[in-house]
């Protein structure tokens, strides 16, 4: 009786799809597991239920009017000076009729005024011109704007907005890699970190927290940790003290008062 032939089996084709393998995803660089960031997050929430950012404004312009100008000033300092030109320049057309000398002589008590000036004036005729007045809602028109960039952008996309953002400024730069919470050379690098490690239902408050946090407790010159309430879960080497301060909800904020 004849052999029965055997089925060969048939070699993929080099033309053949081939399902790739997958790399792994890269590591998020932090020194904290999720469940130690969903704690401090949550302390923040208690300590803080709804943060605010403390630059006063009206209205989506003289929000962006105030972050450009509260670049190397304080919140406070730009709050003196732009509460009697809010009154009577809330819309870029009112800034324009007031005009760059006018600007100059409200805001001359805040750091680089001159050029700050005009580019509010600036600002405010591409707003008229391409944008009918309004501020756009993207981060990509948003920087197009003279002396917006992309924090003053992100500020913006948050308050005026409700966008989950993180506005990188020097209390969360320095933060982020005091206590390695996202560690990173530049604040660029520090803003992808940060949208990665900060949990996502944490996320839309979480530079205001961060912010507030670096504002009045992990200040530069002196960490106050007898102040933290997450100074038993902190990396930071600088730290001075392992016991969290009591975790109680703190006095509603008062805007325009603060204390630089």
């Amino acid at each position: 009786m004849a052999n029965p032939k055997l089925k060969s089996i048939s070699k993929p084709s080099q033309n053949s799809n081939v399902i790739a393998r997958r790399k792994p995803a890269a590591a998020v660089k932090t020194a904290y597991s999720l469940a130690e960031r969903e704690e401090i997050f949550h302390r923040f929430s208690v300590q803080r239920p709804e943060p605010r950012g403390e630059l006063e404004h009206t209205n989506p312009f003289t929000l962006v009017v105030a972050v450009a100008l509260s670049a190397q000033a304080t919140d406070a300092g730009v709050n003196k000076a732009t509460r009697a030109l809010f009154k009577v320049a809330d819309t870029p057309q009112k800034m324009l009729d007031l005009g760059e000398e006018k600007v100059r002589d409200y805001i001359k008590t805040i750091g680089l005024y001159r050029n700050k000036a005009k580019n509010v004036i600036a600002l405010s005729q591409m707003l008229v011109d391409e944008f009918a007045g309004e501020v756009p809602e993207t981060r990509e028109e948003l920087v197009r704007l003279p002396g917006v960039g992309r924090k003053t952008a992100n500020v913006v996309l948050s308050m005026a907005f409700g966008q989950a953002t993180m506005a990188v400024d020097t209390h969360i730069f320095r933060i982020a890699n005091r206590i390695k919470l996202a560690p990173g050379k530049t604040p660029d690098e520090v803003e992808e970190r940060l949208m990665k490690v900060v949990p996502k239902h944490y996320l839309y408050h979480a530079h205001h927290w961060l912010i507030l946090h670096g504002r009045y407790t992990c200040k530069a010159r002196r960490p106050e940790c007898e102040r933290c309430v997450i100074a038993d879960i902190c990396k930071s080497p600088e730290k001075s003290c392992d016991i969290p301060a009591p975790l109680v909800e703190l006095p509603p904020q008062v805007i325009g008062e603060a204390v630089e």
